[in-house]
This record gives C-alpha cells, structure tokens and sequence, in this order.
C-alpha cells in the first residue's frame, strides 16, 4: 500500500492537466527568441553529431540581430551585463529551435558553460 500526501497528489494532477509543449511553456515567459544567428566562414552555431547537438559559442543577439557590445565595469552595468546573458541564453535557444525544429526535441542537456566580458577589477560574478 502506498501513502501519498495531499501536497503529492494535488502535484500530480497539476503537472498530469498541464500538458504544454515547451514551445508553448517558452511563449507563456513573454520573452522572444531574436534570429537565430547563421553559419559565417568557419564558424558553426552548432553542429549535429548522430543524435546529439553540439552548440557552439554564441553572443548576445538582440530580437533586431544586432549585437549587445559592451563590457561590465567599462561602458555597461551589472544590469546591462544579466540583460546581455540573458540574450545569449536566448540566441542559443533560437539556434537549436532554428536546427530542430522545436524545443520539445531537447532531451538532456550535457554542459553550459557561460562566460562574462568585464574589467579586470569586477568581483560580482553571480
């Protein structure tokens, strides 16, 4: 016999009735995916390696595809720099809905790793 508590049970149903896609989840934000940004040269946004997609470093794409240029500590603020991550995280998720075709092909996620232009001199990182 199992005991399931109220808090468990209410849980369940919730997440059982709420059968949103995550392009649908993604959309409820209110946040925009800018253009995905597109192959130049040698540089891959990403590349497709049996059924695992490899992203490749991405920039701050803005929703106009224009670039958010700056460095926290010279000419952009701690604001400024969680806005210009965030559009990185952003980019990336534009890039792998362009290649994918959707969100809901996202199975796992292996590794992130995010790096901060800033002066020498900046100690606020996270």
């Amino acid at each position: 016999m199992r005991c399931f508590s109220p808090f468990s049970f209410y849980l369940s149903k919730k997440i059982v009735m709420q059968s949103n896609t995550p392009d649908q989840i993604f959309e409820q934000t209110g946040l925009k995916l800018p253009p995905a940004p597109k192959p130049l040269g040698v540089y891959k946004p990403c590349l497709i390696v049996g059924n695992h997609l490899y992203v490749s470093g991405h920039g701050p794409v803005q929703n106009d595809g224009t670039l958010i240029i700056g460095r926290i500590g010279d000419t952009m603020d701690i604001e400024k720099g969680k806005l210009a991550a965030q559009q990185v995280g952003l980019t990336i998720l534009a890039t792998i809905k362009a290649n994918l075709g959707s969100l809901a092909k996202i199975k796992r996620v292996i590794k992130v790793l995010g790096m901060v232009n800033c002066t020498p001199d900046f100690e606020k990182h996270p």
